[in-house]
């Protein structure tokens, strides 16, 4: 136990939802911790993003105490108390029992799908990952409890998992990229004995449900280290796993503008972050999967098919076979869809089109996206360049624009047709 003076986590940073869950439930008798990344992040100075409990109640017990309260899960029970949008999960403390008496544990192939054994705060600390993960907080004395010496591990910093890491690999196989994304986020290094298994071993991915893999693709691109992290999933033969079109379409680049492409979506994503800005996903997974899109589009239009229809059969194709390995819901590829279908539309620059263009909702996400394809050397730069000018003027220079462009493609003013005139009423 390290007591309040020695460690640096103060009541003033934590969430203030929190810190009344932490309450209520030790008020009503229950002992109550703050746990994991919440903790994990506040001894290294860092923001949380979302703050954990830990509890001796059980979930049925946590509903009781709040109102606000819902019960989730299957696999691992959980109970989300609700403060608007802030949404504080309470976990139950785990057992490191097998549950056979009554089927509250279910593994099948090393792997568990069921896991709701309940026992003591220790045993809870021995069922979770990463030593840096297994410290809690308690509101009772404001101390610092570790139980698998994960603070030697976060000042050192360094990812180790505890117990058998092959077996926790298996036990769960997401754990392998949860290592990757710490280790990206955090900058910390995998401990060897776990680093070792995860080239053997990275196939049990393809076990996991895809619609699992979304919500972890997402926690790995959206944490402010995406390039890194995509760095070393490829290291570490992972990505090709969650994204097995792009990663062969990178694997075989004859320019160097596939993975400048990416690593520019990337780093303008972890830019964003860093200065509070909206990152949606459709724009990240739409980077991530352009590169099969457009090289499908390609070949279907060598058989003759029009660019748009092309990368319309392309996005289809490509996002149907990518549901295999990570779900992507139909709110998310949808305007993955537009961002794609506008490309070839930012080659009409003549006429009423551009104006048109510009009022599509999906249009700033789009423009974008050209502008990573140009800064790639994928698209022409003076392409994204006119579109920025374009944007900035009023509508009669805009009509300016469009009417320069027409012109400019026949190389004279186009001239109407004089009217015929209408046969006279005599």
């Amino acid at each position: 136990m390290v007591p309040r003076p020695d460690h640096n986590i103060s009541r003033a940073n934590i969430s203030e939802n929190a810190v009344k869950v932490l309450y209520r439930l030790r008020n009503s008798g229950f002992e109550a911790y703050l746990v994991g990344g919440g903790v994990r992040d506040l001894l290294l100075g860092r923001e949380p993003k979302d703050f954990d409990v830990a509890t001796d109640a059980l979930p049925e017990q946590v509903k009781q105490v709040f109102r606000n309260c819902r019960l989730i899960g299957r696999r691992f029970r959980l109970a989300h108390v609700f403060f608007g949008r802030e949404i504080i999960e309470v976990a139950t403390f785990r057992s490191m029992g097998d549950g056979s008496a009554d089927d509250s544990r279910k593994v099948e192939n090393g792997m568990i799908l069921r896991d709701n054994v309940y026992g003591t705060i220790e045993e809870d600390a021995q069922r979770r990952d990463f030593t840096i993960n297994a410290l809690y907080y308690n509101i009772g004395d404001f101390s610092v409890v570790d139980y698998a010496d994960g603070l030697t591990d976060l000042n050192n910093g360094v990812l180790r998992l505890l117990g058998d890491p092959e077996q926790r690999y298996r036990e769960d196989p997401v754990r392998m990229l949860r290592a990757v994304r710490f280790a990206g986020k955090l900058g910390f290094r995998i401990d060897a004995s776990c680093e070792t298994p995860l080239s053997s071993m990275v196939s049990l991915l393809d076990d996991v449900p895809a619609a699992r893999l979304f919500e972890e693709v997402l926690k790995l691109f959206l944490g402010g280290a995406a390039l890194e992290t995509f760095e070393k999933l490829r290291h570490y033969d992972m990505f090709g796993h969650l994204f097995p079109a792009t990663e062969e379409a990178l694997s075989h680049e004859d320019h160097d503008f596939p993975i400048t492409f990416v690593n520019r979506g990337l780093d303008n994503t972890d830019s964003r972050i860093r200065d509070g800005k909206p990152v949606t996903p459709a724009f990240l997974f739409a980077v991530l999967l352009w590169e099969p899109v457009r090289l499908r589009a390609a070949a279907y239009e060598a058989d003759g098919m029009p660019p748009i229809p092309a990368l319309q059969e392309a996005g289809r194709d490509v996002l149907a076979e990518q549901a295999q390995r990570v779900l992507i819901p139909k709110r998310i590829s949808y305007p993955m869809r537009d961002i794609w279908q506008m490309q070839p539309r930012f080659l009409s620059r003549g006429g009423k089109r551009p104006q048109r263009l510009i009022t599509h909702p999906k249009f700033r996400a789009a423009y974008d996206f050209l502008l990573l394809r140009a800064q790639a050397g994928e698209a022409e730069m003076e392409l994204a360049e006119w579109w920025t000018d374009f944007q900035k003027g009023n509508p009669q220079e805009q009509g300016q624009m469009a009417g320069q462009e027409r012109r400019g493609r026949s190389g004279r003013r186009r001239r109407r047709r004089p009217r015929k005139a209408k046969p006279s009423d005599e």
